[in-house]
């Protein structure tokens, strides 16, 4: 099942978020202010944020800002801030949505509804998250620890072969095959190895001893497996 956060300092109100979203079988999780929201993302799967953005400790849009430094979470802005700058600035800071208050809550049921189904079908088909890897297949952006990670046409092929078959080891001569698709008669064999090598010290903070991109001996290499996903030398 989904788990939501609510951010949100009205405690009546986050009260009566969560208990209408629970009829929805959602797992709730509630937060006040932006240091308790923090806390629980650093700690909890969360797959969707419903924020406030005028809260004590701080503004909504900031932490929003944060998540989207590392995160595709989907987040709901919901506000009192109904001016058109105010939606603006949610929207291309990163939100995906924005309701205003007052609202009604079996249109903010099926916002999120409607939010969590997109958002499923865009993960599975081009947007992962991975510990602090966050990459857009789709857009073709990839980050890590918020920072943009620029990548040739081969290393972007390379690593979305990699991920999406995390855990499987993956044939040299596979990942030749489908990574150099322009009718070429000939590869140079050290050309993989380049690549490999190219992609882990873009991505691996030891690349001599990498943490997700593995060689495995004789066969070819894998993505490792990791729990850290949100939905592995030569």
């Amino acid at each position: 099942m989904p788990n939501i956060l609510i951010v949100e300092d009205d405690a009546a109100l986050n009260n009566g978020i969560a208990l209408s979203l629970r009829q929805d079988n959602y797992v709730l999780s509630q937060a006040f202010s932006i240091r308790q929201a923090r806390e629980h993302l650093e700690s909890h799967p969360v797959d969707l944020v419903i924020l406030d953005i005028n809260l004590p400790d701080g503004s909504g849009f900031e932490l929003c800002r944060q998540i989207r430094a590392t995160s595709f979470l989907p987040i709901i802005f919901l506000t009192a801030n109904d001016l058109e700058v105010d939606i603006v600035t949610g929207l291309e800071l990163g939100g995906d949505d924005y309701i205003t208050k007052p609202f009604s809550l079996m249109v903010l049921r099926a916002r999120v509804s409607a939010l969590l189904r997109r958002t499923s079908a865009a993960t599975s088909d081009g947007r992962i998250v991975i510990d602090h890897f966050a990459f857009d297949f789709d857009n073709m952006q990839f980050y890590s620890n918020g920072q943009e990670v620029l990548l040739s046409k081969t290393e972007q092929r390379l690593l979305k072969l990699l991920v999406k078959n995390r855990g499987i080891t993956l044939t040299r001569a596979l990942l030749v095959d489908r990574i150099w698709t322009d009718g070429a008669e000939y590869v140079d064999e050290n050309a993989l190895s380049v690549a490999i090598s190219r992609l882990r010290s873009k991505l691996e903070k030891t690349p001599a001893h990498p943490e997700y991109i593995h060689t495995v001996y004789g066969a070819g290499y894998l993505w490792e497996a990791r729990t850290g996903i949100k939905h592995d030398q030569k």
